[in-house]
């Protein structure tokens, strides 16, 4: 049983919680979202391994925390201590934002599925178009949900271990029966020109894991049509090398910072929306911050 025993009586603390955390961009880009709002707010690192996330919820309450962010690998276990969910933490059977309430309660929420469709431009129509999403992770499911509201007709996940992804592919098959969806080795993929959207929620590209590396081969992205997207979650470095190549074929790109920062705003929103403000954090403000971090 671990003990955290720190007073603190200032109002608006928020904080991010999982293990190991390293260094985080999410204080930085929540204290530009604090300031665009004029609001006099706080946001924490603090590491919970997840044998100690029982006091860690205790101290959130007691030390009168308003909120906070939940990371790996602690995003299922978190569902044990809310009182209730939002819908898309419960599609997504995950939970990455709380808010406690007045009266200690927490209310779960699931951001990265908002941050996920936010980062899509308006211009971008993928209604009755076919996606495919690398992985079947959790950032990968919550892709998913995004995508199922951006009315696609199919979506295809890649995979290196198909029997693993059989529980998630049933579960959507379930939810969604309109849609189609599909699993398929990721090693085979060679033609991608019917997906008018590339979705990577793999590490492959990520600062530190395989940073240059890929997670198809140049070939097959070379086979996307002229119009399709590609959208890579990863947001360190901030053009992963599957970006890069994409813009050299003159492919639209999407990043992960802007869904980062989004599902951050998404975060704020609840957090302040029906108490200090109606107005939502500056994307503008939270993007350059993180830029000048990363």
């Amino acid at each position: 049983m671990q003990n955290f025993e720190i007073k603190d009586t200032r109002e608006n603390k928020f904080a991010l919680i999982g293990y190991p955390l390293g260094h985080s961009l999410s204080p930085i880009i929540h204290q530009a979202g604090f300031k665009s709002l004029g609001i006099n707010a706080t946001y924490e690192i603090l590491e919970t391994p997840p044998d100690t996330l029982v006091d860690r919820v205790k101290f959130l309450k007691n030390q009168n925390y308003k909120g906070f962010n939940v990371t790996i690998p602690l995003k299922l276990p978190i569902s044990l201590f809310v009182n209730e969910v939002d819908k898309y933490a419960d599609l997504a059977r995950a939970v990455n934002t709380v808010k406690i309430e007045a009266d200690k309660t927490l209310k779960g929420y699931n951001t990265d599925v908002i941050g996920f469709r936010r980062a899509i431009p308006k211009d971008i129509n993928l209604k009755g178009e076919k996606v495919a999403i690398l992985g079947t992770g959790g950032a990968a499911h919550a892709a998913c949900i995004a995508l199922t509201e951006c009315n696609v007709s199919e979506i295809a996940f890649f995979t290196r271990n198909i029997p693993n992804s059989i529980d998630l592919m049933n579960y959507v098959r379930r939810q969604f029966p309109a849609i189609t969806f599909n699993v398929y080795q990721i090693e085979n993929i060679r033609h991608l020109g019917e997906y008018k959207m590339l979705v990577n929620t793999t590490p492959i590209g990520m600062l530190g894991k395989a940073g240059d590396m890929m997670p198809v081969e140049p070939k097959a992205l070379e086979t996307l049509n002229k119009d399709a997207v590609v959208y890579d979650v990863i947001y360190n470095p901030k053009k992963t090398v599957l970006i890069k190549e994409a813009e050299k074929l003159n492919l639209r790109t999407i990043t992960g910072l802007d869904m980062l920062i989004y599902q951050a705003a998404a975060a704020q929103e609840i957090w302040f929306g029906d108490t200090q403000t109606n107005d939502s954090p500056d994307f503008k403000d939270m993007k350059i911050a993180a830029l000048e971090a990363l």
